[in-house]
């Protein structure tokens, strides 16, 4: 995948994004108020490098991108050339000491991210700049030619937004690492799903591992639950006979496809489940070949992202996807 032209010219608004001008309205006040106070402190080496994720991209991106360039690395897993770029531009972000700060998405986690920016291929590196987003260039590129694009993005910044970047203090201590301890009774609501599912009330668990969700978007106890849960309500009214009948006479029909997946998952064949909708998606275009996407990406949720299995059918997705 060759890079794309890194030129920074052509700056767009990110209308897809939600309150993009809010956000640097908001942002523009509190670095006014921090000013008046004394400035912002500086900041650890570590801190220049985050990770961001839907729930968080308001605040982390949008706001932040008023005081400082925002770089953004869309990347996944199963990608090899995002394993090239993201630590080169780790590396850089440090380097620059404060000139951009780099965001780090990624795709198969923030699905409504990716369609917001129109991402086709990753990895794919974007800037937001006062809330607008330049995009910068696709795929993986040669050290040089990154520098150059990052040297005009702090040019752009500086010289049409004033934006000068946040200080660093080689010796300030890394940002503290955010308590574990859940915010509302996870406790009680994860054993109120297990005990659901115990007792055949599946959509009493998934309710029960949603309310975990609504607080906690990445709780990854109450995302595999719900994965799970939601599998086996799937599948709990199906015609498993019906259904592989279906499947073997409309290789065409998606929908029949993608029951057959759920079925195959749940009786443990887990590489035909995955294998049968890799293939779906390498036949199927549009809204069909989306459906077959999302499903997959369900179920590699439901067997976990450190599974072998998982990892070999996301590379077998990507080939027939890019």
């Amino acid at each position: 995948m060759q890079p794309r032209n890194m030129s920074m010219s052509g700056v767009v608004d990110l209308a897809a994004v939600k309150a993009a001008g809010e956000a640097k309205s908001k942002a523009e006040q509190a670095r006014a108020e921090a000013a008046r106070q004394g400035g912002v402190p500086a900041v650890a080496p570590s801190a220049l490098v985050i990770d961001v994720d839907e729930a968080s991209f308001e605040r982390d991106v949008l706001t932040r991108s008023a005081e400082v360039p925002v770089v953004i690395d869309f990347w996944a897993e199963w990608c090899e050339p995002c394993k090239q770029l993201g630590p080169l531009l780790e590396r850089l972000a440090v380097e620059y000491n404060g000139r951009f700060l780099l965001a780090k998405i990624d795709v198969d986690a923030n699905q409504m991210l990716m369609q917001q920016f129109g991402i086709q291929g990753i990895p794919a590196v974007f800037a937001v700049v006062a809330g607008q987003a330049l995009p910068l260039f696709q795929g993986a590129a040669p050290e040089t030619q990154i520098r150059e694009t990052l040297d005009q993005l702090v040019q752009v910044a500086e010289e049409r937004f004033g934006l000068t970047g946040i200080a660093v203090d080689p010796n300030a201590a890394a940002p503290a690492a955010q308590a574990q301890a859940p915010v509302g009774p996870y406790d009680a609501l994860l054993e109120a799903a297990v005990v659901a599912l115990d007792s055949g009330d599946l959509a009493g668990a998934v309710q029960a591992y949603r309310n975990v969700l609504s607080d906690d978007p990445g709780h990854p106890e109450a995302k595999l639950g719900l994965a799970q849960a939601e599998l086996l309500q799937r599948v709990q009214s199906l015609d498993p006979q019906q259904v592989r009948k279906d499947a073997a006479e409309k290789p065409a029909d998606v929908a029949a496809q993608i029951a057959a997946a759920d079925l195959d998952l749940v009786g443990g064949h887990v590489e035909d489940a995955f294998g049968r909708l890799v293939e779906t998606v390498r036949r199927t275009f549009g809204d069909d070949r989306d459906a077959a996407r999302v499903r997959l990406l369900e179920l590699f949720e439901v067997i976990g992202g450190d599974d072998p299995r998982v990892t070999a059918a996301r590379t077998a997705l990507a080939r027939v996807l890019f």
